[in-house]
């Protein structure tokens, strides 16, 4: 009951912060990978399910949701800049705008993606290392988060992109401009 009503949160928050279902498919798109390394972590560590892996697993799909939420909003930013360029320059949007913009907004958060999962890992490994009074139950909740860290980050730093300039590319040839 939990986790469909934390998804379903999520996906009304993406919706009044894009007003677009479009971007918010994209966003949630994300959180499937990072389930993916979640999982694979705790199936690798032969943790079971339980309250404390569901506690890890909402949490991991909230700092998905939020790295996609943050490479969108620049690659849309870039986007929009670029398009302003060429308005400026009276010339049509071509595949190289697309790509210029896509660079660019993804380069401006490589640094900040990076340190949030950096900080994550430096939270979490101790806790999934560490041993003593609670530490089991501790481990539980860092073990899906830091898995699925792992695989989020490579989504929104390579995946998300590439997905957006397909997208970019499909609006441009059907406005023709």
């Amino acid at each position: 009951l939990v986790v469909p009503l934390t998804v379903a949160v999520i996906i009304l928050l993406l919706f009044l912060n894009f007003r677009n279902m479009v971007d918010v498919i994209l966003i949630l798109g994300t959180l499937p990978m990072a389930l993916v390394g979640g999982v694979w972590l705790l199936h690798l560590l032969e943790y079971n399910l339980s309250v404390a892996v569901g506690v890890g697993l909402i949490a991991l799909a909230g700092v998905a949701a939020e790295l996609g939420v943050v490479m969108l909003l620049y690659l849309k930013l870039a986007w929009d800049e670029q398009q302003g360029r060429a308005r400026n320059e009276k010339r049509p949007v071509v595949d190289t705008d697309i790509r210029a913009a896509v660079i660019e907004g993804a380069v401006r958060r490589v640094r900040p993606i990076l340190m949030t999962v950096a900080t994550i890992f430096a939270g979490l490994l101790p806790i999934m290392l560490g041993s003593g009074t609670g530490a089991e139950v501790m481990q539980r909740i860092a073990a899906p988060m830091v898995g699925g860290m792992a695989s989020a980050t490579v989504l929104t730093l390579i995946v998300l992109p590439a997905v957006w300039v397909l997208r970019l590319r499909a609006r441009v040839s059907r406005s023709g401009a």
